[in-house]
């Protein structure tokens, strides 16, 4: 089964490789530019494995989240703890 991802990044520094994360987005499947930095992918990755193939290509202080919408999944990287944590807190209210 297919899943439908919903892939928003922040590239926090001047610089960044914004078509080395593009191409690894574009890597995963069936994919649209949402906005421009929100892309909707239907991948046979799962949310989380999209999210590492994506943030290989990111530096460790950028920000990353991959929702898998299909099973109501979310993986992310970099977000504040404080973010993290209402996240997970609230996910499956």
């Amino acid at each position: 089964m297919a899943n439908n991802l919903i892939i928003s990044y922040d590239l926090n520094s001047p610089g960044q490789k914004y078509q080395a994360v593009a191409d690894a987005i574009k890597s995963l499947g069936s994919w649209a530019k949402v906005q421009g930095s929100v892309w909707y992918v239907n991948s046979s990755y799962s949310a989380s494995q999209a999210g590492d193939k994506v943030y290989e290509q990111m530096d460790h202080n950028d920000s990353l989240i991959v929702v898998n919408a299909s099973f109501n999944d979310a993986t992310w990287w970099g977000l504040s703890e404080e973010v993290g944590n209402h996240l997970k807190r609230n996910w499956h209210r």
